[in-house]
């Protein structure tokens, strides 16, 4: 079954304004209206996991409200984590070269949180989860740290830095899904999507 025929004849909303998130969903064969989620976020853990799963839940359900029924609303949201210390976007240079340091030569782990509802539907028409990969980073000299965190490529990005950018010279190796790391695990969104489809289907014919 395609991506697209999964989806026939269904609104796709993004509850995001991530291009990279976007392209991913647009290989899957994927096209998703944007609807950025403008709701303030609120954490109630300091589990990446925990965290990942709990935002993109918020995002979706702010957008769900919005859509009419039967749209699908992915929200998605990714953290990169190391030694179980959250890393978001960096505000500032300085601060993505700290980050960057953080990494540099050591094992860190990228989370990113999914939520799909099916608008117009309750209980079992949404699904949460989150995606872990293990992502190996080689030593870097402070010159190579401070070159990279003074571009802009890390700005925009959790953890400062993008795997699918100039920052792939230090990537030893991952463990897991590399779209995951780029920020959407595309190939889980599309299974978890066709059981959740068929679960509602089910559930409206029963």
């Amino acid at each position: 079954m395609e991506a697209d025929s999964l989806t026939e004849d269904r609104e796709i909303v993004l509850a995001s304004a991530s291009p990279r998130r976007r392209e991913l969903l647009g290989q899957i064969g994927i096209v998703p209206e944007i609807i950025p989620s403008t709701l303030e976020e609120k954490i109630t853990t300091d589990r990446p996991e925990e965290v990942v799963k709990e935002l993109s839940l918020q995002k979706a359900a702010d957008v769900a409200e919005r859509c009419v029924k039967g749209t699908i609303v992915i929200g998605a949201d990714t953290v990169v984590a190391a030694e179980g210390r959250i890393l978001g976007k960096p505000r500032t240079h300085e601060e993505a070269e700290r980050m960057i340091a953080l990494l540099a030569g050591k094992t860190h782990q990228v989370y990113t949180g999914v939520t799909m509802i099916v608008c117009g539907q309750e209980g079992r028409a949404r699904k949460t989860f989150a995606e872990k990969t293990d992502v190996h980073v080689y030593p870097m000299t402070a010159e190579e740290i401070h070159e990279y965190a003074f571009s802009e490529e890390p700005m925009d990005k959790a953890g400062a830095y993008g795997i699918q950018g100039k920052f792939a010279s230090y990537i030893k190796g991952i463990d897991g899904d590399y779209n995951n790391v780029v920020g959407l695990p595309v190939g889980r969104v599309y299974q978890e999507m066709k059981s959740l489809l068929t679960l509602t289907a089910r559930r409206n014919n029963g």
